[in-house]
């Protein structure tokens, strides 16, 4: 990731965890929620953001090999999160699409 893209993945993820925060989710939830963005950020050098469809399908197909359904589940509503209440405002604050997880 370059440096631009380290700025934004740094402010998205902080925006994630204001809105996580400002939900009321619980503190193992955060960690949760947090982690699957973490893990996808890592697995893709990208910021989630940018992440297409066929990405999401291609990282929980590799996921399913390693971890268990519980974890899973959590990576997914985490990612959902990240997408419905943060990533969805980019590109001075215009609506995009939500993917499909």
């Amino acid at each position: 990731m370059n440096s631009t893209d380290l700025e934004r993945y740094n402010f998205l993820y902080e925006q994630h965890l204001t809105n996580l925060k400002l939900q009321g989710k619980r503190p193992a939830t955060i960690d949760a929620y947090s982690r699957a963005v973490r893990r996808i950020t890592a697995h893709f050098d990208r910021v989630p953001d940018t992440l297409t469809t066929a990405d999401l399908k291609q990282f929980f197909a590799a996921l399913i090999q390693t971890h268990s359904w519980s974890t899973i589940k959590l990576d997914r509503n985490g990612l959902q999160f990240v997408y419905r209440y943060t990533a969805l405002l980019r590109n001075s604050m215009e609506l995009n699409q939500e993917p499909t997880i």
